[in-house]
């Protein structure tokens, strides 16, 4: 048995060797539950998604008509790919994977061309620069109303 300091050593030791892997599994398997967590969604739902974000997009007006025409255009794309794949004898791995691959693509478009904030209407919106209040002079010039340069 080994007594004073020595044993102190040991013990310290002996604990390391025990820690440091128990640390390193609880870290792997912290590290692997947000992606276990994350919902997956199969082919058809994630395509009724995509479709709803679509019309959402034309409805509150954050998508132009062409914008929608051309998303449609891509899903329709994405779609006949699809039935080719399963008419194959159903989806392998790899086909599946470029599906979700694909889908990814198009909701990163889906989600970039409802936030560019392209005009919707028939007429440009008033923005910096134009006379939105028909007094001859930009907007600009109006925020400051005893401005020298606007006379």
């Amino acid at each position: 048995m080994v007594v004073g300091k020595a044993a102190c050593v040991k013990r310290k030791f002996d604990m390391k060797k025990f820690l440091i892997p128990l640390l390193a599994a609880s870290a792997l398997a912290g590290a692997a539950v947000p992606a276990a967590a994350a919902p997956w969604m199969n082919i058809n739902e994630r395509q009724a998604q995509l479709d709803q974000r679509i019309d959402a997009g034309v409805r509150n007006g954050s998508l132009t008509r062409r914008e929608a025409r051309s998303l449609r255009a891509e899903f329709q794309d994405i779609a006949g790919l699809e039935y080719r794949y399963r008419r194959t004898g159903g989806l392998q791995a790899w086909e599946r994977h470029d599906l979700d691959r694909r889908f990814d693509m198009l909701s990163a478009r889906i989600r970039y061309e409802r936030h560019d904030r392209d005009d919707r209407g028939p007429y440009p919106r008033p923005g910096p620069g134009l006379d939105s209040d028909r007094d001859g002079h930009p907007d600009r010039f109006d925020r400051f109303p005893y401005n020298p340069r606007r006379w």
